[in-house]
C-alpha cells in the first residue's frame, strides 16, 4: 500500500472519529437543541449509593416550572425568540393573547388547580387555558388552599421570577442540580401530590383499615374532613381511612428510619370545607392537606405516629448528626409559597433548612431533594405526559442539593414524586416497589409507579467518584440576583 494512500486512510478515520466526537457531545450537552425532545435517557450507575445515608424531601407548594426557572439558562424554558415569548394565553375579558412576562410581586395569586382545572390548563397539548381557569375562579378565598380558587383580584398566572425574586433558589440551581422535566405526579391539587409523595397513590377507600376497599380518586380521597374540595361539596367531616399501602410500611418492615416533620402555623384547609372560616393551629398531631401520614392504617399499626413530628426536631436532629434514613418536610401556609403566602418567606425558610443541614454533621452523606407539589394554576408551557389514568400532571420545579450533586448540571429525564421513591427503595429496600404483587400489602392502585419504564432514574445527578462538596451556606435575606438574559 503506498504512503499517500495510508495517509489517505489515518485522514478518513480522523475525521470520522472528530464527527462521532461532536455527534456524542451535541446529544450529551445539558442544554438541548431547538430539534430535540427535552426528556432524555440516561445510563445510570448506582455504585456509590451508600454514601447517601439521609435522603431528605423537602416540599413547597404551588408553583410551575415556568414560573420559576422559564428563563434559567440552558433549561427547558419559556420559548422565547430575541429575548421575546413565542407563547401567550387568550384572555377572554379583554380578547386578547397574554404572553409571560416578568413579575416581580413577591405575592401572587396562582389560579385554580383541580383535576378539571388541569385538563383545561393542558387543553389537548396546547398548554392555553391558564388565564381563561385563572379569571373564571373565586377569587380571594378565605381558604387560601382550596383548588377551586385564585388568591388575587387580577390574574397573574402568565407571570414569572428569576434571581431578581428566588436569588437562592438559582444559585442552587447553578451550582447543584436542576429538573426541567419533573412533573406533579398526579392531574390535581396539594392533598393528591402529598399522598402520592408518600404512597405513589391517591385513593379513597371504602373500609376502614381494608386495603382491598381502595379505589382510585385523584380529586377526592377524602380528606381530614373528609371531602373532595371542590365546588358543591356537602359531605359531612368524617374521619377518613387511608388504607393503602405507603413507603412508610416497607421502611417500617426493613427497619429503616424515617420522619415526618411538619411546620407549626396555620392549618390550610377549613374545618367545615368552607370558603370562610377561623384559622386553626396546624402541628405534628394534625392531619390535614399537608400531613396526611397520621390517617394511613399501615402507620397506625406499625407503632409509628410519633415519627411525626415538629420541623423544630427536624432542626434540632441535622445540628445534632442523628436525621432519620428518610425525612420529609413541609410547611406551614405562611412558609408554603402557597398563594397568597410570600415568596420571600418560603424562600427564607427554605433556606434555613437547608443551612441547617449544611451545617450539620449528616450534610456529607445526605441528599436534599426540594420540589413544589403542584403548579397552583401558574403557566407552563410543556405538556405533561400520560403514563397512566392519574398523571402526569403538569411540571413543577425540581432541585438535588448534596455533596455529590454534580455541579450546574441541568436533569432532563422524565421525573415525577415517584422517583424520590424509587430512589429510596434502590438505596435503602433493596430495590423492593410499592408493588402490590410483591410487597406483602395487596392493595388496587392501577400502577406501580416507581416502575414504570418512562420515569427517570435520579442517581444520574450524582457523581460519586468525587469527594464530597463543602457546604454552601446561604443568606435566608438575600439581596435580588441578577435579571436572566
Amino acid at each position: 500500500m503506498s504512503l499517500l494512500r495510508r495517509l489517505g486512510i489515518v485522514v478518513l478515520v480522523l475525521a470520522l472519529l472528530a464527527a462521532g466526537l461532536a455527534l456524542y457531545d451535541h446529544r450529551s450537552s445539558d442544554a438541548p437543541s431547538a430539534d430535540e425532545s427535552t426528556a432524555t435517557t440516561v445510563v445510570v450507575s448506582h455504585d456509590g449509593m451508600d454514601k447517601i445515608q439521609h435522603v431528605v424531601m423537602i416540599s413547597q407548594e404551588n408553583r410551575s416550572f415556568d414560573s420559576y426557572f422559564g428563563t434559567f439558562p440552558g433549561a427547558d424554558g419559556i420559548p422565547m425568540s430575541d429575548g421575546q415569548p413565542t407563547v401567550c394565553n387568550p384572555n377572554p375579558s379583554t380578547n386578547h393573547c397574554d404572553e409571560p412576562y416578568h413579575d416581580s410581586s413577591d405575592v401572587n395569586g396562582g389560579g385554580p388547580h383541580a383535576t378539571k382545572h388541569a385538563t383545561a390548563d393542558v387543553n389537548s397539548g396546547k398548554m392555553d387555558g391558564f388565564v381563561a381557569q385563572a379569571e373564571a375562579a373565586s377569587q380571594q378565598c378565605a381558604d387560601p388552599t382550596n383548588p377551586a380558587c385564585a388568591n388575587s383580584d387580577h390574574t397573574d398566572v402568565m407571570g414569572w421570577h428569576d434571581a431578581r425574586e428566588i436569588p437562592n433558589y438559582w444559585t442552587y440551581a447553578n451550582d447543584f442540580v436542576l429538573q426541567d422535566q419533573m412533573f406533579e405526579p398526579t392531574t390535581s391539587w396539594s392533598l393528591p401530590a402529598h399522598l402520592f409523595l408518600t404512597s405513589e397513590w391517591s385513593a379513597r377507600c371504602t373500609k376502614p383499615g381494608d386495603a382491598t376497599s381502595c379505589f382510585n380518586a385523584k380529586d377526592g380521597p377524602g380528606a381530614p374532613p373528609d371531602s373532595p374540595r371542590v365546588e358543591g361539596n356537602t359531605t359531612p367531616p368524617v374521619d377518613p381511612s387511608y388504607a393503602w399501602t405507603d413507603l412508610t410500611y416497607l421502611l417500617h418492615k426493613q427497619a429503616v428510619s424515617w420522619g415526618y416533620y411538619v411546620t407549626k402555623g396555620n392549618e390550610p384547609d377549613c374545618a367545615n370545607d368552607g370558603v370562610a372560616c377561623t384559622p386553626q393551629k396546624q402541628n405534628a398531631r394534625t392531619p390535614g392537606i399537608w400531613n396526611p401520614l397520621p390517617w394511613f392504617t399501615t402507620v397506625q399499626q406499625d407503632g409509628q405516629l410519633a415519627n411525626i413530628q415538629d420541623t423544630s426536631s427536624f432542626l434540632d436532629q441535622a445540628k445534632a448528626g442523628t436525621l432519620p434514613s428518610v425525612s420529609w418536610v413541609v410547611p406551614d401556609d405562611n412558609h408554603s409559597e402557597h398563594p397568597p403566602a410570600k415568596i420571600s418567606d418560603g424562600q427564607a425558610y427554605v433556606t434555613n433548612l437547608i443551612n441547617t443541614i449544611m451545617q450539620g454533621p449528616d450534610w456529607s452523606s445526605t441528599a436534599i431533594f426540594l420540589s413544589w407539589d403542584d403548579w397552583g394554576g401558574f403557566f407552563d408551557h410543556s405538556q405533561p405526559p400520560t403514563v397512566d389514568e392519574n398523571g402526569y400532571g403538569l411540571r413543577v420545579p425540581g432541585l438535588v442539593i448534596s455533596p455529590y450533586a454534580k455541579q450546574g448540571y441541568i436533569d432532563h429525564q422524565t421525573l415525577s414524586f415517584d422517583a424520590y421513591a424509587k430512589f429510596i427503595e434502590d438505596r435503602f429496600l433493596g430495590g423492593q416497589r410499592l408493588d402490590p404483587a410483591t410487597d406483602g400489602r395487596p392493595d388496587r392502585r392501577p400502577t406501580v409507579r416507581d416502575a414504570l419504564p418512562e420515569l427517570g432514574d435520579l442517581a444520574a445527578d450524582f457523581d460519586f467518584t468525587e469527594a464530597p462538596r463543602p457546604p454552601e451556606v446561604l443568606n435566608e435575606r438575600p439581596p435580588p440576583g441578577p435579571a436572566s438574559q
